[in-house]
């Protein structure tokens, strides 16, 4: 199998016939149809259903479709990453499960970028599980992802603390609950509430914290930076880690704040994640560098939520 196959399968389903997909391919029709035979023969199905008024994607080339697409996408990268280290331009590519991301993220990439303006940060938001696939896959140099206490690190990648926290509740500046020091799992449970979605730390926190009664009236959302967006909005609280919170411009402007939760011990923490090499790339070792001198000076604006000194760690 060959990459050009299935970038000929791709531009035969786009301009409907081998004729015209030749045409902007710059090569002859017999020699993209015998390439694509050949393919056919190769996976043992027919790809294309050939008619006199043109060519399109067969019923189990359909099938197959989203597995080409993928691969077309990740050679796509390759190509886009191979020319701009080859030009001098690394791309440093992030994935975050939006979690202090203005506090810390957001500043680590600001100082990267002022002592490295030849480089290009790709942020990404998604999932831990996603995260970490992506950092054993190598289509990402670093992962931040949040983690409770006394959860177990993939032994096949390197974890680095940046920040220990406590879940937080997180309310609307003018929420009736912000009247109290502390607030209780019943008291959010009262209230029309702005969960994260299944695959989020903070969502299996939050069942823990609940249990089976979870609040009546709830929303689902991804990420942190959605969640604090709708809370702001008037939506309802959310619980997002003190660290998500703290500083964060929303925030200082007065549009939210946060109480830690009434009886709660829970240690949350910032990790850092990538995965394991003998040579890790000047760029990727500076952002690391940034990420750790600014969380070391990371630190709590609120009474009751203090943290224990920033530690690093290597899993």
């Amino acid at each position: 199998m060959r990459i050009e196959q299935l970038e000929y399968i791709a531009a035969v389903t786009q301009h409907g016939s081998l004729r015209r997909a030749s045409e902007q391919l710059h090569i002859s029709q017999p020699a993209l149809s015998e390439a694509v035979t050949k393919l056919e023969h190769e996976l043992g199905v027919t790809l294309l259903d050939r008619r006199r008024s043109g060519a399109r994607i067969s019923h189990r080339g359909g099938e197959l479709q989203p597995y080409m697409v993928e691969v077309l996408a990740a050679v796509d990268r390759l190509r886009t990453a191979a020319g701009d280290q080859q030009a001098g331009h690394p791309v440093i590519r992030v994935g975050t499960v939006s979690t202090a991301t203005s506090t810390l993220l957001v500043p680590a990439v600001r100082e990267f970028r002022a002592a490295h303006g030849d480089s290009t940060v790709e942020v990404l938001n998604l999932q831990q599980a996603e995260i970490d696939q992506g950092l054993r896959e190598g289509s990402l140099d670093l992962g931040l992802v949040n983690t409770l206490a006394g959860d177990d690190p993939p032994t096949d990648l390197v974890s680095t603390t940046l920040v220990h926290g406590r879940p937080v509740a997180v309310l609307p500046a003018d929420h009736p609950l912000t009247a109290y020091d502390e607030v209780s799992a019943d008291q959010l449970r009262a209230e029309p509430f702005v969960a994260m979605r299944a695959g989020y730390l903070m969502h299996r926190f939050v069942h823990r914290l609940f249990g089976t009664e979870m609040p009546s009236v709830s929303y689902s959302t991804d990420g942190a930076e959605l969640g604090k967006l709708m809370v702001a909005e008037g939506l309802g609280p959310t619980v997002l880690p003190d660290y998500s919170v703290a500083g964060d411009p929303m925030e200082r402007a007065g549009l939210i704040t946060y109480r830690p939760l009434a009886g709660d011990r829970t240690s949350v923490n910032l990790v850092l994640r990538q995965r394991r090499q003998q040579h890790v790339p000047r760029a990727v070792r500076d952002l690391e560098s940034a990420l750790l001198t600014l969380a070391r000076a990371h630190r709590p604006g609120r009474a009751g939520t203090e943290r224990e000194p920033v530690t690093s760690e290597r899993a």
